[in-house]
């Protein structure tokens, strides 16, 4: 029998921080759990990312409550996954906002997404039976938006495709702070099953053009000062590089999905093994990269089904 996904045995509570990272902004974080961002405004809260379910949006609601009464009036969301969004209902907020892209790609995927992260990471689905149903946008862009909290303006906008092909950015120029979701990781592996590797590593450019003072990264620390961001950057990079380039060599030469998860355990063991959810990325990742490679530009559906049919074919 095929081992387990590394991910359905995790069931250890992580301890949990809020870390100022600007003046009226913080972040959630939780050992390389999904985090989450807070923008205070002079008289609101916004929320980059909802969590998995609403037991876990009330975690970072008590937070929020910690330095401030102001109520919560909007709900980022920078891509569609089930473990960002599902949370959303615990807010109240009165916009719920997500790029045209992402919402597009809740109602094509969804509720596969759901279903598929469910089984690989029940711990983080704890108290789902709370969860309304899909998480759906009341507002959405194509491109940017702006909102302004009070005087306070946050601008979100689409850089490129990398994580998903809808991710957006919340950038607050007042303390030259940017919430990346899932584009900027910290000690964490980037999950690439629904990844765009041709394109991640310039979007990471385009973040780093703005000079971040700060970042919330995705998942991991926050981070503090302009050096540890563009370490940050410069190591996302790299793991999304050493992800694709062994397989792309793979598929070349016309090689297995199997060859390409060794080339793969080969070049990323030795430099990311201790990141956080490594184990649990690495299959969807090397599935993902064989189909770029393959010349497959939109990612295939992931489900329940066709995650332990890939797993078994990694662990023949």
């Amino acid at each position: 029998m095929a081992k387990a996904f590394a991910s359905a045995g995790d069931m250890e509570e992580k301890k949990v921080s809020f870390t100022q990272v600007g003046e009226g902004l913080y972040a959630f974080t939780a050992e390389g759990d999904p985090n989450t961002g807070v923008i205070i405004g002079d008289d609101s809260v916004m929320i980059v990312e909802a969590q998995a379910t609403p037991r876990l949006a009330r975690k970072v609601i008590d937070c929020v409550r910690s330095v401030t009464d102001k109520p919560i009036s909007h709900v980022v969301l920078t891509h569609y996954h089930a473990v960002r969004v599902l949370g959303a209902s615990a807010y109240g907020a009165r916009e719920i906002i997500m790029s045209d892209t992402a919402a597009a790609m809740v109602e094509e995927r969804g509720q596969e997404d759901w279903d598929s992260e469910f089984d690989r990471f029940p711990r983080l689905f704890q108290g789902h039976e709370e969860i309304p149903g899909l998480t759906r946008p009341t507002t959405t862009f194509s491109e940017s938006m702006t909102v302004y909290l009070g005087k306070r303006r946050v601008d979100i906008m689409k850089l490129g495709r990398a994580h998903t092909a809808g991710d957006a950015v919340i950038w607050v120029p007042d303390q030259e702070v940017m919430f990346t979701g899932d584009i900027v990781e910290y000690h964490s592996a980037c999950y690439c099953g629904d990844g765009h590797f041709g394109d991640w590593e310039d979007t990471l450019m385009n973040i780093a053009a703005y000079a971040p003072k700060a970042i919330a990264p995705g998942r991991g620390d926050a981070l503090i000062g302009e050096d540890m961001v563009e370490k940050a950057i410069a190591a996302t990079a790299d793991f999304v590089s050493s992800t694709y380039k062994p397989v792309a060599k793979v598929v070349a030469r016309g090689g297995t999905l199997k060859e390409a998860w060794d080339a793969v355990r080969a070049e990323c063991d030795p430099k990311f093994k201790d990141y956080a959810i490594y184990e649990h990325c690495l299959p969807f990742n090397v599935a993902r990269a064989y189909d770029e490679a393959r010349g497959i530009d939109t990612p295939r559906i992931w489900t329940a089904d066709r995650d332990k049919d890939m797993w078994n074919q990694l662990q023949a």
